[in-house]
């Protein structure tokens, strides 16, 4: 596969997101999760992501134990200032105590000595962006983490922890369906700083697969049930973007799947890092061809217009799941 830079780290062009293999979209499974993450590094990967809150520290206790005679074949990203609540919601927590504790945490269940890119995963808006970034950057002088990444962040505070100290990536949710980073400024400012822009369930959950068509094939505690996008109205106006999709894919003589990836390969001059999820091998098979797949100007304009902010129905996420993320410019 080919090779990309962000902030300094060479990966594969498309990464691999590990936390369905722990949690939110279904029931995993443990001997098909170890035969994904070998498999991707035998196929090209080199960029794997996780964090302390996938599974409450199962993920990255899952790569530890499957890949630590591998270590040295691929960048490692996992992420703090996030954390489950007892009620099944989600704590945000960016305190330099908190950021320092969970890291300890992670290199131990990672079995490794250093992790590649730290990212923030949320901002705490309690807390200053410099303190967290102070603690991030202690660690990396500490020689704990080698890069440090934010998540879902604005352009304003992505400026000011820059100002801190060297941000590599910026990690959120970008793909046909979910355009945010566009309008919000975050992609612009990351390609003035110099820093990659790594996208986050770029098939839009799988939608953009063509392979949900009823939500009742999913299972009751599938994090997509709660997802506004995949729910009543909404569900069956999005429905009607697939069919002309396939066509699309068709047309170009590749997968749904790989259309998509394809396109987000194809954004900001090629210099984007999408890092689909999956817990199946054939899955993370099909993804890592999309590299090869080269849309012509007319294809992605035609996807373009299909499927965008305007054509999509529903927000990416509920108000509770939206509130934690930093969306708005800091006063």
């Amino acid at each position: 596969m080919e090779k990309r830079q962000i902030g300094g780290l060479s990966v594969s062009a498309i990464g691999l997101g590990c936390m369905s293999m722990s949690q939110a979209y279904g029931k995993p499974d443990r001997s098909e999760s170890e035969r994904v993450l070998n498999r991707a590094l035998d196929c090209g990967y080199t960029f794997l992501d996780t964090a302390s809150v996938y599974g409450q520290g199962h993920n990255e206790t899952l790569i530890g134990e499957v890949l630590k005679d591998r270590r040295n074949e691929f960048v490692l990203a996992s992420k703090c200032g996030l954390s489950a609540k007892p009620d099944g919601g989600r704590a945000v927590d960016g305190r330099p105590e908190t950021i320092k504790s969970v890291c300890e945490q992670s290199l131990k269940r990672l079995q490794t000595d250093v992790i590649d890119l730290y990212y923030l995963h949320r901002k705490d808006p309690d807390v200053p962006i410099e303190d967290s970034m102070g603690a991030l950057a202690d660690l990396v002088a500490q020689g704990k983490i080698r890069h440090i990444g934010l998540s879902e962040i604005s352009a304003t505070t992505l400026e000011k922890a820059h100002r801190v100290h060297p941000v590599a990536a910026v990690q959120s949710e970008y793909s046909l369906w979910t355009r945010d980073p566009e309008h919000n400024g975050v992609l612009k400012a990351c390609r003035e700083l110099q820093v990659g822009f790594v996208p986050f369930s770029p098939l839009g959950r799988a939608f953009l697969c063509g392979t949900i068509q009823d939500m009742a094939q999913l299972e009751g505690d599938d994090m997509r049930q709660g997802m506004p996008r995949f729910q009543g109205e909404h569900f069956n106006a999005n429905l009607k973007l697939i069919e002309p999709f396939k066509q699309i894919a068709k047309e170009q003589g590749c997968s749904m799947a790989q259309l998509a990836l394809a396109w987000v390969l194809a954004q900001e001059d090629g210099t984007l890092v999408p890092i689909p999820g999956t817990k199946h091998v054939k899955y993370l098979e099909e993804n890592a061809a999309a590299a090869e797949v080269v849309l012509p100007p007319d294809v992605i304009e035609a996807c373009n217009e299909l499927i965008n902010e305007k054509t999509v129905s529903g927000h990416r996420y509920n108000d509770k799941q939206m509130a934690s993320i930093d969306t708005e410019p800091d006063n």
